[in-house]
Order: structure tokens, then C-alpha cells, then sequence
């Protein structure tokens, strides 16, 4: 049976990421709150609280016998190996603890993991899709000191000392912004729910990918890049030990080259039976694969080249997966034209060419399966032409 779409939520102190959590659930999501978890987990009577107790002494338990917290974490603030022992203590039980409430959730339910430590866990690409909740840090400091009734100083001090917003963008699929007022997150949040997660939830259940749409051209998005590194991130997780490299490919990987908004990446296998092995893995992941494809298109020479295609589940996110055996000619083939465009400025306007004649050919097929074909003389012509420059430069293989 496939999972249930597993959404992590997280975002810095202040920021609003529980309100953004209280909503979703409202609007028929399963919550899993980290830190509710965490405080089960080590709530009196526990084995976990009898564990810290016999790791840190009696000093960390209150008068009625629970975890007196302040005291705790005086203990462990600055000092790093007593942050490890507590951690290997509270971490594992917090994991098994939301598994059990994830696997007890309908089949058809969108669970919202809030993990305040996400960016800074390095747990992103475990999930297939990562909602950042931002404000202003002086937003943040804000309500903090009138909310909270926080001193400034320890408000300036826990922000600084959780991930910044670099790092959070680089792992947010969904960016939302909290800098306005209730009504403006309510919104936000309920499009969210209406466009995207009820669609991710129902396509991730019934294994089936988006729809591609007609061949429409854009010119570049800067974006491409970062998203395609979260998604490749994802698919090295999904892959584990079969994975052999995932590397982003296609037209969106070549700077200044309108492109359908479709990110192209390749993950790399042993073997053929490697990338059926990894197939249900990639679906859990969100990448349900497509049936009928086990060819490369276009074929340069006129070879087929076996492959395994996955799409996505998300309908916000449109992705072609391929899954090519390392070392096959079709992966080769795949790096080598992606190179060859980002160094040949006439190959890259010669094929943007092709890529417009296509498109105005083409324009009304609903699924971008003639506009495919109708490149394929194309890439046979082109073909010779990479390899010339492969030869001339010394090209080889590379998955960045």
C-alpha cells in the first residue's frame, strides 16, 4: 500500500509555523508536532524520562517526579557532548513515536510533520515536500518580546542560534511568507491545501504522475537550479545504495535556455534490474513511474536505449526522472548534450531553434509526446556534432 503524503512544516521561533500547523489541521490534515512528541516521550513514568534520569542524575526531576526542563537545559546548553547523550536518548523515541502516529492515519490523509529542527537535522529530503513558515527576524524578535513576554536578548539569541533563511530556502519547496497579518496566512495556507496538497495526496495514493501539458516554453527561471538540487536530494534518498549519482539534466539545467517548466534529472543504477528495484521507492518518494516507457526518445542513430521513466506527483512540480544504467549510452548521452549546450553557444541557439519549431508545431498536444518526436531529427544531426566536442575538449562524464 502506498504511504500517505508526509508534508514536513518547520520554520524559526516566531515565525508562525504553528498557527500555519493549527490551520492545515483544521482543513483535515494529520498532525505530528515534534516537540508535543518530545515531551511525550519523557513525560513522567516513561522509560525515556528513566533514562535521562539515570544519565544526568536526580537533580533534572522536579518535586512530583517530571523532567524539570530549566534544569535540564542549563545542563546541556553549552556543553556539546551532554546535548549528544540526551539527544541519543529523546531523537530515537521521538522517531518511533511519530512512525506509530503516521502508520495510524487514514490512507487518504496528508500528515504534517512539524519539526522545528528540519533544516537544521538535515531531514529535507526525507520528505516529498518541505514548507518553510518565514518572517522578518525583526517581526520574529517582535513577537517574541510581546507574545512570549521573552526577554530581547534571548529572542535575538535563540533566533541566531537556529538555521538562517539561506539555508531554510534552499530546503523549502513552499516558501511561506508570515511578514503580513492573520488573514493574509489563512489564505496562503488554504491555497495551499486546496491547490497542492489535496492533489499530491491523491496522485502519491493512486501512483499516478502529472500530466506533462502542452509543450509551452518559458524563458529561464533562476529558480530551476535550487529546486532541482531539493529534488535531487530527495531522489539520492529515495535511491539509497542503488542510487548511483543524480545529477539534473535537460533543457532547465542549461543557464539562459527557455524551457517547458519541467526539471529533467537523471539517476544513475547499476543495472536494469537496479532501477526496478528502486521503483517503489521513488513512488514513496513522490515520483510514480510512467508504464510503456523503456526507451530513451529521441534516439540519436536510431538506438534504443533502455530506461525507466518516474514523473511526479506533485502537481505544482512537474519532473521527468530517468533512470539510466551508469555507463549506458543513453546516460552518457544525456551529460554529454547538457555540456555540449552549456559551452557551444551555437549548438545552444541551433537548438532553441528546434525547440520553437516544435513548439509552434505542436502546440495543442495536450501531453508534449509529438513535440518530443518532432526534435528527434534534430538530435541525430546533432549527435556527431557532441561528440566532436567531446573529443576536442577532453569531455567526460560528470553528474553536476
Amino acid at each position: 500500500m502506498p504511504p500517505v503524503l508526509r508534508v514536513g512544516l518547520t520554520g524559526g521561533i516566531g515565525s508562525g509555523k504553528s498557527t500555519v500547523a493549527r490551520r492545515l489541521a483544521e482543513r483535515g490534515a494529520v498532525l505530528v508536532d515534534s516537540d508535543l512528541v518530545a515531551r511525550e516521550v519523557v513525560a513522567a513514568g516513561t522509560d525515556g524520562l528513566a533514562e535521562i534520569h539515570a544519565e544526568f542524575g536526580g537533580g533534572v526531576l522536579d518535586a512530583g517526579g517530571s523532567l524539570n526542563r530549566p534544569v535540564l537545559a542549563a545542563t546541556v546548553f553549552s556543553d556539546s557532548r551532554a546535548r549528544e547523550r540526551l539527544n541519543a536518548i529523546v531523537h530515537p523515541r521521538v522517531r518511533r513515536r511519530s512512525e506509530e502516529l503516521i502508520a495510524a492515519a487514514p490512507v487518504d490523509a496528508v500528515v504534517v510533520q512539524d519539526v522545528p529542527l528540519l533544516v537544521e537535522g538535515g531531514m529535507a529530503p526525507l520528505f516529498p515536500l518541505v514548507v518553510v513558515v518565514h518572517a522578518d527576524v525583526e517581526e520574529r524578535v517582535r513577537r517574541l518580546v510581546t507574545g512570549r513576554a521573552m526577554p530581547e536578548a534571548d529572542a535575538r539569541a535563540r533566533i541566531a542560534a537556529q538555521a538562517g533563511d539561506g539555508a531554510r530556502r534552499a530546503a523549502a519547496d513552499v516558501w511561506l511568507d508570515n511578514s503580513g497579518g492573520p488573514d493574509d496566512l489563512v489564505r496562503v495556507v488554504d491555497a495551499l491545501w486546496s491547490d497542492r496538497l489535496l492533489g499530491f495526496e491523491e496522485n502519491l495514493r493512486l501512483r499516478r504522475p502529472v500530466r506533462r501539458g502542452r509543450p509551452r516554453l518559458v524563458e529561464p527561471d533562476p529558480g530551476w537550479t535550487a529546486q532541482a538540487a531539493r529534488l535531487t536530494a530527495r531522489v539520492q534518498a529515495a535511491a539509497g545504495r542503488l542510487g548511483r549519482g543524480v545529477a539534473h539534466i535537460g533543457s532547465t539545467s542549461v543557464p539562459g535556455l527557455p524551457a517547458k517548466d519541467v526539471i529533467d534529472l537523471q539517476l544513475g543504477v547499476g543495472s536494469p534490474a537496479d532501477a526496478d528495484a528502486v521503483a517503489e521507492a521513488l513512488q514513496d518518494a513522490g515520483f510514480p513511474r510512467l508504464p510503456g516507457v523503456d526507451a530513451d526518445n529521441p534516439k540519436p542513430a536510431g538506438r534504443p536505449w533502455p530506461k525507466r521513466l518516474h514523473g511526479s506527483a506533485d502537481p505544482a512540480r512537474p519532473v521527468n526522472l530517468h533512470v539510466r544504467e551508469v555507463g549506458s549510452p543513453g546516460w552518457r548521452y544525456a551529460l554529454l548534450f547538457r555540456d555540449w549546450l552549456r559551452a557551444d553557444a551555437a549548438a545552444h541557439a541551433d537548438y532553441l531553434a528546434a525547440k520553437r519549431e516544435a513548439q509552434a508545431r505542436f502546440a495543442d498536444d495536450p501531453d508534449s509526446f509529438r513535440y518530443g518526436e518532432a526534435k528527434e531529427p534534430w538530435f541525430d544531426a546533432a549527435h556527431p556534432r557532441s561528440e566532436a566536442w567531446a573529443t576536442s575538449t577532453g569531455w567526460a562524464p560528470w553528474s553536476d
